[in-house]
């Protein structure tokens, strides 16, 4: 049951865009592939019901044909963090079940992409936060780091924690948010020397693009090789 989990220095730091470029990087590869996003905080009415847009472009780019509930198994109307959405919705969010589901659908496809919701240690409830459930799953982990002012910070410290939780971090994907970022390609070098695992790609800044259209460019800067390479270490 491999799989990748994609957690990022941030909300919006392009965990999204990343994770489904994976799933299309890898489904080239020949790999059926799955996305999972065990938690998501802010959903909109449906016919068909609640759904998160990130979850929903997942699904899009699995290979496999899932159910909305195969993917996003909790689903927090409230688009706050997951552990007062959870409380506001009157639940208590725990690993446990949630690497269930993650089991489950390894039953399905070759490889599980998980995206995490919000930055490495939002919380899931009081005793528990989305470190806790990757290390739970215990697959790989690739940062996504959001370049903008301050982003080495949050990407050392983010990798710090990876490495202090007992997890594996085995590539970062840079996503471009600020198009006057002075520096970029000194700043891609300092994290690539410090950060200690291999640059998986550099996306661009694709400015107010769909996001079908930023994933489709963004799974060409992705490097399927390294990719693959790092995950096949697991």
């Amino acid at each position: 049951m491999a799989g990748v989990f994609v957690t990022g220095t941030d909300t919006d730091a392009g965990k999204t865009v990343a994770a489904c470029a994976i799933l299309v990087v890898l489904a080239r590869r020949g790999l059926s592939v799955a996305g999972f996003k065990p938690v998501a905080a802010g959903a909109e009415r449906t016919p068909a019901g609640l759904r998160n847009a990130d979850a929903h472009l997942l699904r899009a780019f699995s290979s496999v044909p899932l159910d909305y509930e195969d993917v996003n198994p909790v689903l927090l109307e409230m688009a706050i963090a997951p552990h007062l959405a959870a409380q506001a919705a009157g639940l208590e969010l725990e690993p446990g079940p949630l690497v269930d589901c993650r089991h489950r659908l390894g039953t399905r496809a070759q490889v599980v992409v998980t995206e995490g919701a919000g930055g490495w240690l939002v919380p899931l409830s009081a005793t528990s936060d989305m470190a806790d459930l990757a290390l739970a799953i215990g697959d790989p982990v690739v940062l996504v780091v959001g370049m903008k002012l301050g982003c080495i910070n949050h990407a050392l410290l983010t990798a710090e924690s990876i490495h202090g939780r007992g997890c594996r971090l085995v590539g970062w994907v840079a996503n471009c948010l600020d198009p006057a970022m002075s520096a970029v390609t000194e700043n891609l070098e300092t994290l690539s020397g410090m950060l200690g695992c291999p640059l998986l790609g550099c996306i661009p800044w694709l400015g107010d693009a769909p996001m079908e259209e930023k994933v489709e460019l963004a799974s060409r800067v992705i490097d399927g090789d390294v990719l693959g390479a790092a995950l096949a270490t697991d």
